[in-house]
Formats: C-alpha cells, structure tokens, sequence
C-alpha cells in the first residue's frame, strides 16, 4: 500500500476494528522559512507591513528591530524548527511549496540549487513533505526541463504557480507544465487573491484558471487561499468543474465582519467540503501565532466546525489532500529517503 493509501486508511479505520482514528492531519501550504529560500525584498515587505500595523496601534518600534525579528523567523534552512512545530501541532504532513520569484525579486540561490535544497529538505524528514515545485512560463524550455527533473529524480508532488509575478495561471506557455501534470497525475496548486509588493493583484482572480481547467480535465487544480478571498469565484469554480478544489490557508486573516470562524463555518455548509483543503501558509504568521494554535481551532465542535459532519471534517483536515497527491500514476527514478549527504555549512 502506498503512503497515501495508507494514511487514508488510518483517516476512516482505527486498529481497533473500524473504530475512528486520530484525524491525520495535512497542511495544504508551507514554504521553508529560510532566507535560501524567500528573497530578501519579501521578508522586507512583511516586516514593514508588521511596523505599519504596530505604528497604527501606537506601538514605537524601529523598523530595523521589526525587520530583524522578522529575518530572525527565517533562518529555518533545513525545515528542522518547521518539523518541530508540525509535530507539537500534530501535524502529520505538509504541501511544501516553491514558489518561482525569480523574475520581481533576487534568491540568494539558483532555481536548480533551491530544487536540490527542497530535496535535501524531503529526504531529511521523510514522510512529511510534498514538494510543489514553482515554475514561471517565462522560463522557456530550462523551466520545463527542471520541472521535469524535479518529478523524475525528486520526486516532487505537484506544480506551484504564482501568477502575480505577471502571468495568467491560464497562459498558455504553462500547457507543457499542465502536460507533465496530466502525465504523472500531479496536482496544480495556484495563488489566489492579493500578494506583497508592488506585484499585480488582478492577476489573482480564480476565473482566470479557468481555460487551463477546461483544457485539462485530468489535472486537478487548487486555489491557493481560495477560501480565503475571491471566495465566491473560487466556490463557483469548485462546484462546477470536477478539477478544481481550493485551500484555505491564511484563514485566520480572512476580512469578515463576524470573524474567521463564522466565515470558514459557512464555507464548510456549502456542500463543497470534497473540494476543501486544509491550509496555513506557515510560517509566514510566526510572528503572531502558533501552529498549534491554528490547528487546535478545527477540533470537534469547535466554531469553525460546528454542525460539520465528521467525515466532512475529515476530508477538509487530510483527505481531500491525500487524495489528490494520491492520484500519481508514474513512479519517480530516485530515491526519497537514502542517508543524508554531507552538506555546505548553513544549508543542512
């Protein structure tokens, strides 16, 4: 039985003859809290869009203090404190994702060295990360081919967009990526909604996935934070197009009048929990919360899932997740979980 299976499995069947198990849990969206791996210019925008927020509430901090907390928060180069935290949440596994900046922001790496990274990453914690792999459709014929190396020798999990660099989820220079997808029975996870700096928001509407929906009926597709904003474009698309789901990662920022809890409450009773994704965007909210924290708020009977049947929960915290990193139908060539190799100090 495959990984997947297994664990889903255990979501619906105990070992005590079908009485229900823990609930695995799966993070639908994590990225490495590393400087290696987030250019410099984001960590700058999200420490001064900390200060701003504390200026407003009187707080006098210097910026160059918020910034160093914030650098500080990102130094998480081997995900080893990224581990950690899952299991003091009881978090099992996580979609860690790569996003492509390399055309509005400088990487202190190369994309095939921030590949090798994640690998490495994968390896020295097995079982608990699927990688998605960032691309950008500008790359030309280079990107398609580390795409594919990053499938065939890493095993990665999926593919990550984020349009807001300047491209639609729908350009067509992406169809080679959608092929591979289609190929191995990878899932696509795109950014929805707003993002940071001076990157083109309009270009996070989830309507604008739609042609590549339409063109590839076997690739299944997920709205980053599409439970969180663009909600009713997102849930539009996820009732009526058998391949796209949504996550709700961010969901304790969500702008609603009556508090996230509310809004998740009525996204659940919408009869689309098949197509729900359990999510955080950790650790980008480091500074001001815990992951325990986030994922003790889905426990039974909690407001978020109040009046939730369980198997719907169920399906919103992992299978639903499972499912689709499930669906690959190609083994990879190399080797998840051999012993780690010696590394670059700074880089284990």
């Amino acid at each position: 039985m495959t990984e997947p299976a297994a664990a889903a499995t255990a979501v619906s069947v105990g070992a005590a003859g079908g009485v229900p198990d823990r609930v695995h849990i799966i993070d639908a969206q994590v990225q490495l809290g590393s400087e290696l791996a987030v250019p410099r210019a984001f960590l700058e925008y999200q420490a001064a869009n900390v200060h701003h927020r504390l200026t407003s509430y009187g707080h006098r901090v210097p910026p160059a203090r918020t910034l160093d907390h914030v650098l500080a928060l990102h130094q998480d180069d081997n995900a080893d404190k990224l581990v950690a935290e899952m299991d003091e949440a009881g978090v099992d596994q996580a979609f860690l994702v790569v996003p492509d900046f390399s055309r509005v922001a400088q990487c202190r790496l190369t994309r095939p060295e921030l590949a090798d990274l994640h690998d490495r990453v994968a390896r020295r914690h097995p079982g608990r990360f699927h990688v998605f792999w960032g691309v950008d459709p500008r790359a030309g014929q280079d990107g398609v081919d580390l795409f594919e190396r990053c499938v065939n020798e890493y095993g990665f999990a999926g593919l990550k967009l984020y349009p807001l660099c300047g491209y639609s989820p729908s350009d067509r220079r992406l169809d080679p990526y959608f092929e591979i997808c289609a190929q191995f029975g990878l899932p696509v996870l795109t950014h929805t909604g707003p993002g940071w700096g001076p990157l083109d928001f309009s270009l996070g509407s989830p309507l604008l996935l739609d042609r590549a929906t339409r063109d590839f009926p076997r690739v299944d597709f997920i709205l980053g934070h599409g439970g969180v904003t663009h909600v009713d474009e997102a849930t539009y698309l996820c009732a009526h197009r058998p391949n796209v789901h949504l996550d709700i990662s961010q969901f304790h920022s969500v702008l609603a009048a009556d508090g996230w809890q509310a809004h998740l409450n009525r996204l659940f009773h919408q009869g689309i929990c098949h197509k729900i994704l359990f999510g955080t965007c950790w650790p980008s909210y480091r500074i001001s919360e815990s992951l325990g924290g986030l994922v003790s708020a889905f426990a039974p009977g909690s407001p978020a899932v109040a009046g939730l049947r369980e198997a719907d929960r169920r399906l919103v915290m992992s299978g639903n997740a499972l499912r689709l990193v499930g669906r690959r139908n190609a083994p990879y060539t190399g080797h998840r979980n051999p012993p780690m190799p010696q590394r670059p100090t700074g880089v284990a």
